[in-house]
């Protein structure tokens, strides 16, 4: 058992440089999220879009310098596009966008675009800026969408109130489209890769009721191993994509953006579906493990009748053998 679950572990591990195919599938995920913003007693509306479709920064950044807004922080996995009003845009402390005219656009490398200040028919338009640079696309049909409201009001006695889907803020400025689209794009992005472990979910679940009536099941080995790439891209891509849990250099700088980051991440829950999408894929590496030490033995079984075979074979020319000469004797 121990050599059998050696080799067990060593397919297992070649597997995890496979999966290219599978992240490149992974990454063409998209979604859309609508917010509004409102002036005291206003509610006119934001659209925050967001589609996966992994576009490529440094092209994006490169055909649309005019639009390209300076970043505040370190962090170079995604950029702020402005368009619109042509006016230098005021990004100090107290600073607000309310009243402006302009539509920003945050853009991740992970594939999450959002969206705000644009009617929600005029959000098309956008995203085929992102899709001229993108290494491709989703159907309609798959195609995610959400939303979410976010408010201005410069009379609040606070900096920040929460309530059911929306968030009030003395004012938004820059750095908190950067912290609030970050956090957005982090929930949508989850939300496509815990449909795509929930399919796994899904086809182990059949797979064991197969068993529960056949006793046996008919999976092949190639779809098996495409299985575990899927499973450890999603996983990966999550982590280290994501940074699900690489705080804001915003929210580590100012303790009123990270509050906002801290709010719209319980508001999301995106640590408890985080993991739950964790549990799930222990729920499909455990079946992947007893999967595959099936397959290992059903091989195993196939030598040794292939070898029982040969020794009978072998067994029988000698017999014949023998007979032969002792004819030939006589």
């Amino acid at each position: 058992m121990d050599k059998r679950d050696a080799e067990i572990k060593e397919k297992l591990s070649s597997v995890k440089d496979t999966s290219a195919e599978v992240k490149q599938l992974v990454e063409q995920t998209t979604a859309v999220m609508r917010a509004e913003e409102g002036e005291e007693e206003d509610d006119s509306g934001d659209d925050v879009v967001d589609e996966d479709v992994k576009p490529s920064i440094p092209e994006l950044m490169d055909q649309n310098r005019p639009n390209y807004i300076q970043p505040t922080s370190r962090m170079t996995n995604y950029v702020v596009l402005r368009f619109g009003s042509t006016k230098p845009e005021s990004i100090g402390l107290g600073a607000s966008l309310s009243g402006s005219d302009s539509v920003y656009m945050v853009v991740f490398q992970y594939g999450s675009v959002v969206l705000f200040n644009v009617r929600e028919h005029e959000s098309e338009r956008y995203l085929k800026i992102v899709k001229e640079h993108a290494s491709g696309e989703l159907s309609e049909q798959e195609m995610r969408k959400d939303e979410y409201e976010v408010k201005e009001k410069p009379t609040l006695e606070t900096w920040m109130e929460g309530g059911l889907d929306y968030i009030m803020l003395q004012y938004l400025n820059i750095d908190g489209i950067r912290t609030i689209g970050s956090v957005l794009g982090q929930s949508v992005a989850l939300d496509y890769y815990v449909r795509q472990v929930d399919g796994m979910v899904g086809e182990f679940t059949d797979i064991n009721r197969g068993m529960e009536k056949t006793g046996t099941f008919t999976m092949k080995r190639k779809k098996l191993f495409q299985l575990v790439g899927k499973a450890n891209s999603n996983l990966a891509d999550v982590i280290l994509k994501l940074g699900l849990f690489e705080r804001s250099d915003i929210a580590w700088k100012d303790a009123k953006y990270a509050q906002i980051w801290e709010y719209l991440r319980d508001e999301f829950e995106l640590t408890q579906r985080f993991a739950s999408l964790d549990f799930k894929l222990k729920f499909v590496e455990h079946n992947i493990r007893f999967l595959q030490e099936i397959l290992q033995n059903r091989k195993s079984d196939f030598l040794e009748w292939l070898i029982i075979i040969l020794i009978g074979a072998e067994i029988l020319i000698s017999v014949y053998d023998i007979a032969h000469k002792s004819v030939t004797s006589l």
